[in-house]
């Protein structure tokens, strides 16, 4: 890891899905300490987030799907959280539960939550505050 101090994981089981997320953030993000990580397998995330904290890069979000294989967002971001609880959680979906999305938002587990499909400036508004007061 070069001298990037900072990250933004993205995970969907959709590759098109965290290719237009990644496109869409670049469009906000410092290119020379931040950069953008996508995952398909959520399973894979926990360890991923955890090599990039040792090798001392600090994640500014996620961005989980709710429906994908193996593992639903809302678990991904239960076990995040309880590991590091700093980092902030956006939910992306077109298949969430409301119910779900209420209780993590109640347990603090949960920023926000956007539809898909979401538009550019929603995506925008959710995160630049994320990244402004990781920053500042």
């Amino acid at each position: 890891m070069t001298n990037h101090k900072f990250a933004i994981v993205c995970v969907d089981d959709d590759p098109m899905i965290t290719s237009l997320l990644s496109f869409q953030l670049r469009k906000i993000i410092n290119n020379k300490n931040t950069f953008i990580e996508t995952y398909s397998q959520p399973t894979e995330v926990e360890e991923k987030i955890e090599e990039l904290i040792r090798f001392g890069v600090s994640i500014i979000f996620i961005i989980v799907d709710y429906q994908m294989p193996e593992m639903t967002g809302a678990q991904l971001i239960r076990k995040v959280k309880q590991k590091y609880p700093e980092i902030s959680c956006i939910m992306l979906s077109g298949q969430a539960n409301e119910l779900i999305v209420s209780e993590l938002q109640k347990e603090n587990l949960l920023e926000t939550f956007l539809s898909k499909p979401w538009s550019e400036k929603a995506l925008f508004d959710v995160v630049q505050p994320l990244i402004a007061n990781t920053l500042s």
